[in-house]
C-alpha cells in the first residue's frame, strides 16, 4: 500500500452506471484494504446523475469545483458548489442535476464501495 499517490497519474474510469460523468478512485478497499472509498467525480455541463440510493453506504461529498442542484431526499433541492459538504444518509434518495459548470467533487463512501 502506498502512501501517498499523485492523483495527476491516476486515470479518469467511466463511472459505473451516470453515462458521461467519469470518476478517479483515490482510496479504495481494493488497492488499499480500507473500509472507505474516497473518489472524484466529474460531471460535465448538462450530464446528471439519476436518482439512485446507496443501501449500505453513507456518501459524502465536496464539491472542489462547479455548479449544480442537487435533491436529497428528506431534505429537498439545493446547490452543490464549492463550500458545500453534502452528508447522504445510508437508503436517501438522491440526484444531482442542472449542472451549469462542470463538477469535480470528492465523494466519500463509508463503508466501501470499491
Amino acid at each position: 500500500m502506498e502512501v501517498y499517490t499523485n492523483v495527476n497519474n491516476l486515470s479518469w474510469d467511466p463511472h459505473p452506471f451516470a453515462e458521461g460523468v467519469k470518476i478517479k478512485p483515490l482510496v479504495t478497499k481494493r488497492n488499499d484494504d480500507l473500509n472507505v472509498s474516497c473518489i472524484l467525480v466529474r460531471v460535465p455541463v448538462g450530464i446528471e446523475i439519476a436518482e439512485h440510493t446507496h443501501e449500505e453506504q453513507v456518501d459524502i461529498l465536496y464539491p472542489l469545483r462547479g455548479r449544480a442542484e442537487m435533491f436529497v431526499e428528506q431534505t429537498g433541492t439545493f446547490a452543490l458548489k464549492p463550500g458545500v459538504v453534502v452528508r447522504v444518509p445510508k437508503g436517501a434518495k438522491h440526484r444531482i442535476f442542472n449542472v451549469t459548470e462542470e463538477l469535480i467533487i470528492y465523494d466519500v463512501f463509508h463503508p466501501a464501495t470499491i
